[in-house]
């Protein structure tokens, strides 16, 4: 697909898939910013596009449904990750589902030294074991369980 040809799909269908997007989202802002990544994408992948499998419509919405189903994981993922680390840090609050919570806990973990942040993220966040971090960061175990007690530590002292 040519860039001209591009631009004219753009013209034809972007409206039809912030359409889709703010009815998913029922967020402006959101949906724009899909819409931006799903024309970028399409951009990207236009010379792969075959009219014979799908209308430039159905290819655009397609790019949007998986863009969303993206963000929607990346969401699931890391509410997941921050309930646990929660769990695991914060016994005074119950529900780490309010802004002030998240933020003081992202807070928290970027004041963290980079090698305590990395392991607190691989042992909360992708639920690995001090072996599997050693594994993976190429470390001795006790290195591992040193930085994160250090970074558990720091973390609890921040947070109160």
């Amino acid at each position: 697909m040519r860039d001209v040809d591009f631009e004219q799909l753009v013209r034809r269908h972007a409206q039809e898939v912030y359409g889709y997007l703010l009815y998913r989202t029922g967020n402006h802002h959101l949906a724009e910013e899909l819409v931006g990544d799903t024309l970028e994408r399409a951009y990207r992948s236009r010379g792969r596009y075959d009219g014979r499998r799908a209308s430039e419509k159905t290819w655009l919405l397609t790019i949007a449904l998986n863009r969303w189903r993206d963000l929607m994981r990346r969401e699931s993922t890391e509410r997941a990750a921050l309930e646990r680390i929660g769990e695991g840090l914060i016994s005074h609050v119950d529900d780490m589902s309010t802004a002030e919570d998240r933020r003081a806990l992202l807070d928290g973990l970027a004041a963290l030294p980079e090698d305590e942040r990395e392991v607190v993220a691989l042992s909360y966040g992708a639920d690995l074991t001090a072996k599997q971090i050693a594994q993976v960061l190429e470390l001795p175990v006790t290195t591992v369980q040193g930085r994160l007690y250090r970074g558990l530590r720091k973390l609890r002292d921040e947070l109160g």
